[in-house]
């Protein structure tokens, strides 16, 4: 109301298990159905945590706006940020703009040395293979200008961990244009996370198949 952005809330669930689908439930009851939407889609993965190409076209059908703002529903992702991305992307006029943990002062909270030993060598064979022009491959806060995510989404085949690498491969291979606002990411506090071996896994060769491949 007080910000001057015209913006809309879309909930994609798919039956996860950290109750999205009834927190967003009571959000409906408290503000009506004009101001909350919710859809649920059968995928394998949830749309904000590790999206899956299946999520991303669901959502896009009821996106109303020139841009998309993608962040995750469990509040590691704080919405202050959303102005620093409005902010960046009218700066440079940029057709996606990144949350990054790994440049200026952004940074990770309340992971264990694991899960940052994992996100960072991620990042770091990434940015060697690939060279994508982007310092955080595999964070999944970001805005795209619209028409921009919708050509990404007919190029991108990948689905789980990989998928967010491969939709700013891409988007540097079409020549679109990235720019990145550092974030700080807290780990969730209710809920747990996918990310597993199979996740991993896929990881390694889905960044096989965008080495040979682009």
């Amino acid at each position: 109301r007080f910000s001057g952005i015209d913006f809309e809330i879309i909930i994609i669930d798919d039956g996860s298990p950290d109750g999205t689908q009834e927190v967003a439930q009571q959000l409906e009851k408290i503000y009506g159905s004009d101001k909350i939407v919710i859809s649920l889609c059968i995928s394998v993965l949830k749309l904000f945590l590790f999206p899956s190409g299946t999520a991303y076209i669901h959502g896009m059908k009821y996106a109303t706006g020139n841009f998309i703002v993608i962040m995750d529903a469990d509040l590691s992702h704080h919405v202050r940020l959303l102005f620093m991305y409005s902010g960046k992307q009218k700066e440079g006029n940029f057709d996606i703009v990144s949350g990054t943990r790994y440049k200026g002062n952004g940074g990770v909270y309340g992971w264990d040395l694991k899960r940052k030993l994992i996100s960072r060598g991620a990042n770091f064979l990434t940015q060697v293979l690939l060279r994508p022009g982007a310092s955080d491959l595999t964070g999944s806060f970001r805005l795209y200008r619209k028409e921009v995510l919708q050509k990404l989404m007919e190029k991108c085949v990948s689905k789980g961990y990989v998928f967010q690498m491969e939709m700013l491969v891409r988007a540097r291979q079409l020549g679109f244009t990235i720019g990145e606002v550092p974030i700080s990411f807290v780990d969730r506090v209710y809920g747990e996370s996918k990310l597993g071996g199979n996740e991993i896994v896929s990881f390694l060769k889905g960044l096989l198949t965008l080495f040979a491949t682009t």
